[in-house]
């Protein structure tokens, strides 16, 4: 009984975050009149101000142990780079009009990561694996080929998130706890852009003998230049961004890795709907080649995974032995 508890959990839990990502192109498209660069710098600041607050209350030991341990710094300062990146790169997806690209991103991106693990973790693929990996990488060309330009915003998302789970999945460090020190460690370069960024306004120091030294200061950080619920959205923007990762991290421990890799397809599949549906992006025929070819990849890899699983939910009921042990 606490199993099937347990799963039910863990499967909301999951169908919480993955469509909390999904609808989240909704919510940056509100703030498109603020430069990408001024969302992504408040994403960080009050993404880190929301993690600090709820890991003092709940993981205070996490906290500590990565702060105070020079590996752990540099570690979650690299991954803090790499999340900073992928949150900048989406953004500006999202603003300047090209969600169904980001949603392309994040389709290709269990494929990015099944390379990574060949390549960092000595993981092999089978022959099925192998064919959805081609086929997924035939749209991504056949894309880039016909689309006129390479799709270069879904190739950064894709790999700067598939090089984030890698490395989180080689630390093992608790996802909230990291996510704290990550946004931390990247918020005083965040909290400069916004104050020093240039802009027409200036804070004046006044030294010695009235020289006066002025710096640039951005408008974004005053708030002043803004309404109530630009102002909400961007302090908000924290919530936002730490929930959906606290429920995928409650989702992890309550239902295997594979269950949870069916659900990853939610939030690009959300995107898309977005894209093309609420802000009436364009979706044509190279885009639905394209597509095509790379839900086929995912189903086929899909496909396998159940396969596998039955296999080996057969083997676990009869209790027969391997061949290797009957010898």
């Amino acid at each position: 009984m606490k199993t099937v508890r347990q799963n039910t959990q863990g499967i909301i839990f999951a169908i919480l975050a993955y469509v909390s990502w999904g609808l989240l192109p909704i919510y940056w498209k509100h703030l498109d009149t603020i430069p990408a660069l001024d969302v992504l710098a408040h994403r960080i600041i009050w993404s880190s101000v929301f993690t600090l607050a709820l890991c003092l209350f709940v993981k205070r030991d996490y906290l500590r142990k990565y702060f105070t341990n020079l590996k752990s710094l540099v570690n979650l300062a690299i991954t803090g780079i790499l999340v900073s990146v992928n949150w900048g790169v989406y953004i500006y997806a999202i603003i300047s009009g090209q969600i169904v690209e980001a949603s392309l991103g994040y389709f290709i991106n269990p494929l990015v990561s099944i390379v990574l693990g060949m390549i960092f973790l000595g993981e092999k693929l089978n022959k099925t694996q192998l064919a959805a990996f081609l086929l997924a990488m035939t749209g991504v060309a056949y894309l880039t080929v016909n689309y006129g330009h390479f799709p270069w915003i879904a190739i950064i998302l894709a790999v700067t998130f598939g090089v984030y789970g890698l490395l989180k999945k080689q630390m093992n460090y608790d996802s909230m706890s990291a996510l704290a020190v990550e946004t931390t460690l990247v918020a005083p370069i965040a909290l400069g852009y916004l104050v020093f960024g240039a802009s027409g306004a200036a804070i004046q120091l006044p030294l010695n003998e009235g020289v006066v030294i002025q710096l640039p200061l951005n408008e974004s950080v005053t708030f002043a230049s803004q309404n109530i619920s630009v102002i909400v959205l961007l302090v908000l923007s924290g919530v936002v961004t730490a929930l959906p990762l606290y429920w995928f991290g409650m989702a992890a421990v309550k239902i295997p890795l594979y269950a949870i890799g069916f659900f990853q397809y939610i939030a690009p599949s959300i995107k898309l709907f977005i894209g093309i549906y609420i802000f009436h992006e364009i979706f044509s025929v190279t885009h639905a080649v394209s597509f095509s070819l790379i839900w086929a990849g995912l189903a086929l890899y899909i496909g396998d995974m159940v396969v596998k699983l039955r296999h080996k939910n057969k083997s676990k009921k009869s209790g027969c032995p391997s061949k290797k042990q009957t010898t």
